[in-house]
């Protein structure tokens, strides 16, 4: 597939520069309620781009709200299966794309049985009350797939700083796939705040109660990954192509 092709197939947001990054995610379908709820909480359309009106909370300011979410939202409402890499020198996108319809194409759905709310070192997502082994047989399959396409250091170049610190294992993950939170470090999570003193955290989570009251009974659909691009360092992440899982 050319690089012209995949523009087509990936949508309008083509031909990023050199320095763009690609991520795989997962993604709930676009017309659901766990999509929906997402896009207004973080107030921002990844597929279009556009702003999205967020919710009016009581205890927590308008301001507040758009401050302790703008780290998620320059991301968008996912959960990281691949984390953002540079692709390699002679990988296109079209490349990148025919290899996520052929990865796609050969594997079956699942469901997360229901999400809950957590806190995960400071910040608050939605993670599986009870992950299914399939969840994370599908984070390490998108994590060897991809890694091909992933731009590594060349000799000489400075360690990455991590925002926080490594366990040995978590420094040898990091320094082998570009990430650390991956194989048995992988949390599937999707992530709805910024990390938050423990007093706000409570008033956040209480104000999130109602709005999750009738997503986190219901299972989760885990039926595609779906490509990302940040078209220069610091942008807001884009939806390229979600692409559907094809098994029999």
């Amino acid at each position: 597939m050319s690089d012209a092709d995949a523009a087509k197939a990936a949508g309008p947001h083509v031909r990023p520069p050199a320095a763009a990054r690609f991520a795989l995610y997962f993604t709930p379908r676009r017309s659901s309620p766990l999509a929906r709820f997402g896009r207004s909480w973080l107030g921002r359309d990844s597929a279009s781009g556009l702003a999205v009106p967020q919710p009016a909370l009581d205890g927590i300011p308008p301001e507040r709200l758009t401050a302790i979410t703008a780290e998620p939202r320059r991301y968008g409402w996912h959960a990281t299966l691949k984390a953002p890499f540079r692709l390699a020198s002679g990988m296109g996108l079209g490349d990148l794309v025919a290899h996520a319809m052929v990865f796609a194409a050969a594997r079956l759905p699942f469901e997360i049985p229901a999400l809950e709310l957590a806190a995960l070192d400071g910040f608050l997502a939605l993670v599986p009350r009870e992950p299914p082994t399939l969840l994370a047989g599908l984070a390490e399959d998108c994590v060897r797939a991809f890694d091909a396409f992933r731009a590594k250091p060349g000799p000489g170049a400075p360690p990455r700083q991590p925002p926080r610190p490594l366990s040995l294992r978590q420094s040898a993950l990091l320094e082998r796939w570009g990430y650390p939170y991956v194989m048995e470090e992988f949390r599937f999570h999707m992530t709805l705040t910024e990390r938050l003193a423990e007093e706000e955290r409570r008033r956040v989570a209480a104000a999130l109660g109602p709005r999750l009251a009738r997503l986190l009974g219901r299972p989760v659909p885990v039926d595609a990954v779906t490509l990302f691009v940040e078209p220069e360092p610091g942008q807001p992440f884009r939806e390229l192509r979600r692409f559907p899982f094809e098994g029999a």
